[in-house]
């Protein structure tokens, strides 16, 4: 009788290194959170949007009603309302809601980093109390924006979320046809307004929005990096000479064919990332050799390639 013989291949590790960095990235990442919740965040009353700022009003507001409703109840309240807990009671529907109406968006990722950060901020309220680190509130906020952002952005370079209200946000932006972006914003701000309503304090959403727009920034460089780079769009006769100076520097470009919309003439545009100090020697060396120029210098949110962000990272 013949036998077919079977390929084996290698066994694969149980646990990928990459999907070891990305976990422990989360870690890291909702612990950073946590710290600044706890130590910052929360003990001015400010709400930074999303779930947590939600369950930072309801901690506060429980506080401040928790002998009326202690007296409704009958005493059975426990004495405080954690930010945690609160927060992973409002967590869980938004989870089911996430799964059901985005699917494989809503990863088991995502899932872990709202559960971490849970926990982490479960222990350190616990351990810490809520008082703040510094009797600064703007200290405070900024330190605590800080936090929230790199945390954030940690998490985020992995492909997961940090769940709760971004979850309503990808929903009506799906449902709406309204850029995520937009949604966020309005979503966020409908918290910190919350804040105002619940706190009949003007100071707390003011700061509240100073921590949104930091960590928003935050955010962004932690994700796609804290290199300022420059996108060159150089229109000149003298594009070979300006090409072997950018070569020079040790930095590459492509070599563009267009028109010039006005003469027909037939235009060589030099294309090429580089980093600020290299864009004022590329200036003063087009300046000499042709004051005639035409340069467009543009922002790039993040260049992936080599000599700049690994592909493999991104």
């Amino acid at each position: 009788m013949k036998h077919e013989s079977q390929s084996v291949s290698p066994k694969k590790g149980v646990f990928p290194k990459k999907e070891f960095i990305n976990y422990s990235q989360i870690f890291f990442g909702t612990l950073i959170m946590a710290v600044g919740l706890v130590f910052f965040i929360s003990p001015y009353k400010l709400a930074p949007g999303g779930v947590y700022g939600i369950s930072i009003i309801l901690h506060h507001l429980y506080k401040m009603y928790h002998a009326s409703l202690e007296g409704f109840f009958g005493g059975v309240l426990p004495d405080n309302l954690d930010i945690s807990i609160a927060a992973l009671c409002l967590e869980a529907p938004l989870c089911v809601a996430g799964i059901i109406a985005l699917g494989k968006a809503f990863g088991i990722k995502t899932v872990i980093s709202f559960l971490t950060l849970a926990l982490f901020t479960f222990i350190l309220e616990n351990l810490w109390g809520y008082s703040p680190l510094v009797d600064d509130i703007m200290l405070s906020t900024i330190f605590g924006a800080v936090c929230l952002g790199l945390g954030c952005g940690l998490i985020f370079r992995t492909g997961a979320s940090s769940g709760g209200t971004d979850v309503i946000s990808m929903i009506f932006s799906k449902k709406l046809h309204i850029q995520l972006g937009t949604m966020v914003i309005m979503v966020d701000s409908c918290v910190v307004l919350l804040s105002f309503v619940a706190f009949n304090d003007i100071k707390i959403p003011l700061y509240s929005f100073i921590v949104i727009y930091i960590t928003g920034r935050i955010v962004n460089a932690a994700v796609y990096g804290f290199r300022n780079i420059k996108t060159l769009l150089i229109v000149s006769d003298k594009h070979e000479e300006i090409a072997r100076f950018i070569l020079d520097l040790d930095r590459g470009g492509t070599i563009l064919y267009g028109q010039g919309m006005y003469t027909g003439n037939k235009k060589n545009i030099i294309f090429s990332n580089v980093n600020p100090k290299e864009v004022n020697l590329i200036r003063q060396h087009i300046r000499k050799v042709d004051p005639d120029a035409f340069i467009t210098i543009i922002d790039a949110g993040q260049v992936v390639g080599e000599g700049f962000h690994s592909i493999h990272e991104s």
